[in-house]
């Protein structure tokens, strides 16, 4: 292993990085929320604006649809994140937005199906229950916004207590809305699976770590790296 002097580290330029690089870590701790909160609704006020200027592409509604539903999910991968990146590799910060992702995740979810169900289809459900049989993906995509429904009505801190150990179980339901969501993604597409694949590749090391043996091994991984590199490893 390629071992850093002191003196190196010590070089003024050096100094200078690594204090700036802790100025600007200790300010993205301090806005984590309202970073957070920006970030989520960002590609909404993008896509608004977008629609009001007639920039959407020469086919709005696809578009539209597509972005939303990536959005979704986006947040819904970030918000699965946040548990592994706490327990894991010690970030406990990601805990105080785990919640809010969720929230603007099943946002997402619920524009995307509206821009399908009203948008595309007129509210035609005739029309839309016929598409069942011939666009599998529809059927994984319903299923995931129904499985994250619940998760969304009971994410508050009086459903937490009135449900005691119930809320945990049923909010492992966002696993099954994880999976659902992918599957939904890889179908979709005609061509290129590149991306969604990588979605799943994602969701399924995060279903990893959450094994015990999983878990132990990549803490204790990290804890090595950490005490190899001289930084004082979290717990």
């Amino acid at each position: 292993m390629v071992q850093v002097s002191s003196r190196v580290l010590s070089y003024k330029p050096i100094l200078w990085v690594r204090r700036a690089g802790r100025g600007v870590w200790s300010v993205f701790l301090k806005y984590l929320r309202p970073i957070t909160h920006a970030g989520a609704l960002l590609p909404l006020v993008v896509l608004v604006i977008e629609a009001a200027t007639g920039h959407l592409t020469v086919n709005p509604i696809q578009a539209a649809t597509f972005r939303t539903g990536r959005t979704a999910l986006n947040l819904l991968i970030l918000s699965l994140a946040c548990s592994p990146l706490a327990s894991v590799f010690g970030f406990r910060e990601a805990l105080k937005v785990r919640r809010a992702l969720g929230l603007y995740a099943f946002l997402y979810v619920c524009i995307h199906l509206l821009i399908f169900v009203g948008v595309d289809y007129g509210f035609n459900l005739k029309l839309i229950a016929g598409e069942f049989t011939e666009k599998r993906y529809i059927i994984a995509g319903i299923s995931a916004a129904l499985l994250l429904v619940p998760l969304a009505i009971t994410s508050f801190n009086y459903w937490m207590k009135r449900l005691g150990k119930k809320w945990k179980r049923l909010h492992r339901l966002v696993y099954g809305a994880g999976v659902l969501a992918v599957i939904h993604y890889l179908w979709e597409v005609k061509a290129d699976y590149r991306v969604p694949l990588l979605y799943g590749a994602l969701l399924i090391l995060l279903l990893a770590l959450r094994i015990p043996s999983v878990k132990r091994a990549a803490i204790s991984l990290r804890k090595q790296i950490t005490t190899a590199h001289g930084v004082k490893p979290s717990t």
